[in-house]
């Protein structure tokens, strides 16, 4: 793990024991869209920073979820909400840009606003490509950079201004099949797929 993966890894872990709090926020901005993704999920679903395990309430009851995250910390808190919901999920302590699954072994990927946080966007997108089998699909709800006077000005100082979600995703080898904005065009949803 690079430095700044662990540098990523400890800010994590410290803000699992309060990520929670800020539930019914995340609820006003987000609105319907953790469900709206996770009704998409088929097949053996990877959630890709699956955090304290939010989205697990949404996925339907017939596929089998596979979760990953850097955080010990965080992972701990996705425990406990899946037990609380008598769900079974494999949860596994590891780094979206290095995932550890075999090439092809799930037929949708899910990552829920944390994108924006690991430090190498393209490498994480290359490995949910990589574990995706062909046709499979990817789910993406993030942050995005914002256009908008006065806070684009903000963005364009940045050392590592953020991306456009599905322009990462099409590096990547992605197909986007859908995207759209919301949260006041502060949060991009991307449905896409792997190709054949």
């Amino acid at each position: 793990m690079d430095e700044e993966t662990e540098r990523v890894r400890g800010q994590w872990d410290q803000m699992s024991r309060r990520y929670d709090r800020g539930e019914r926020v995340q609820r006003l901005l987000l609105g319907g869209t953790r469900a709206r993704l996770c009704r998409q999920a088929r097949g053996r679903v990877l959630e890709v920073a699956v955090g304290t395990g939010q989205d697990l309430p949404h996925y339907p009851e017939d596929v089998e979820v596979v979760g990953v995250d850097l955080s010990p910390g965080m992972l701990a808190r996705a425990r406990a909400r899946a037990a609380g919901l008598g769900r079974e999920v494999d949860l596994r302590e590891g780094d979206a840009q290095d995932l550890p699954f075999g090439d092809g072994e799930f037929d949708t990927v899910l990552c829920a606003l944390a994108l924006c946080t690991i430090p190498d966007q393209y490498r994480a997108l290359s490995e949910m490509h990589r574990v995706l089998r062909p046709g499979g699909l990817l789910l993406l709800v993030d942050h995005v950079e914002y256009t908008r006077w006065p806070l684009s000005r903000r963005e364009a100082r940045k050392e590592r201004p953020r991306r456009l979600p599905r322009s990462v995703a099409v590096e990547a080898g992605f197909t986007i099949d859908h995207h759209d904005r919301t949260a006041l065009g502060f949060l991009e949803r991307v449905t896409a797929h792997r190709g054949a």
